[in-house]
């Protein structure tokens, strides 16, 4: 009995681990995902308290102050106008969020649904919908989203959408992969033999399981929305002046970087340190929630 009893007791120590856990566990192993996360969360910080961060009216303009180098004063230098360089940076990270995180989500939720459609219907659905992706990805993403840009008139908002609408079909095409490999499996056979419908069996048992591949594509789509909404508003299709942006703060930079290069460093800077906090998150996440990792 004893020996029963002394046996049995690690076991019953082991608690059961949910794959949320897991995955966060697996994650916090990689220092390089951390530090990202790290960089996003002071990022995201910045732009919800923007107003009690920034030393500066981002748009106040002061003649006495055009061009001015880093000091106590200006963290970050002035600009070509005298506004403050580290207040507009400060503002500008909500316009490159913003860009990137509604971006990504107007292309969810357009492209997981017609993904989703196109793997589980198959036949003239499936083929039609791939013909349209395919038409889309064969279009450069940042022209595309130049294009629609134009057409929808220069704002933040219409940059969105129009990133948002290029980047559907990236989101389309993983959907309908996952889709048709996992329409196959065991239990997906078995919650239709026992009776359930095909749009309870595509959003209980099939789509949760794509969810995992979609969380780190949307991660590694957003650095891309915000090199897209940074290059809009340096051709001014994206955020409009005297509204800060990261984009148009570099295109203003441009004229000046022989006597003022603190104008393009610290844009050019914040821009990098984003975009690769977001991949590097991205592919953390990717290790840590494919299921074939120890």
């Amino acid at each position: 009995m004893a020996a029963t009893s002394t046996l049995a007791a690690p076991a019953a120590d082991v608690p059961h681990e949910s794959p949320g856990a897991r995955a966060w566990r697996r994650l916090k192993k990689r220092r390089t995902a951390m530090v990202a996360l790290g960089i996003l969360v002071v990022l995201t910080l910045l732009a919800v308290f923007a107003p009690l961060i920034a030393t500066h009216d981002p748009t106040q303009q002061s003649w006495r102050a055009v061009r001015q180098a880093p000091s106590w004063m200006h963290w970050f230098g002035t600009d070509e106008v005298g506004r403050d360089i580290f207040s507009r940076i400060v503002y500008g990270t909500r316009a490159s969020l913003s860009a990137g995180v509604i971006s990504v989500a107007i292309a969810i939720a357009a492209g997981v649904p017609l993904g989703l459609l196109a793997g589980y219907a198959g036949g003239w659905v499936d083929a039609l919908i791939s013909r349209i992706t395919d038409a889309m990805l064969a279009s450069p993403f940042l022209i595309l989203a130049i294009a629609l840009a134009a057409f929808l008139g220069p704002s933040l908002q219409n940059a969105m959408i129009a990133i948002g609408i290029t980047a559907t079909p990236v989101f389309v095409r993983l959907t309908r992969g996952q889709v048709l490999s996992i329409k196959m499996e065991d239990y997906v056979e078995a919650a239709r033999a026992v009776g359930n419908t095909k749009l309870r069996i595509a959003f209980t048992h099939i789509l949760p399981n794509v969810m995992p591949q979609l969380l780190v594509q949307g991660t590694l789509t957003i650095a891309t929305a915000i090199i897209a909404e940074a290059s809009l508003s340096f051709l001014g299709l994206g955020q409009q002046p005297p509204a800060p942006s990261w984009g148009s703060m570099l295109n203003v930079a441009q004229r000046f970087l022989s006597n003022a290069p603190w104008m393009a460093v610290f844009p050019g800077i914040a821009i990098f340190l984003t975009v690769l906090s977001f991949n590097l998150l991205g592919d953390g996440l990717r290790d840590a929630l494919d299921p074939k990792a120890k």
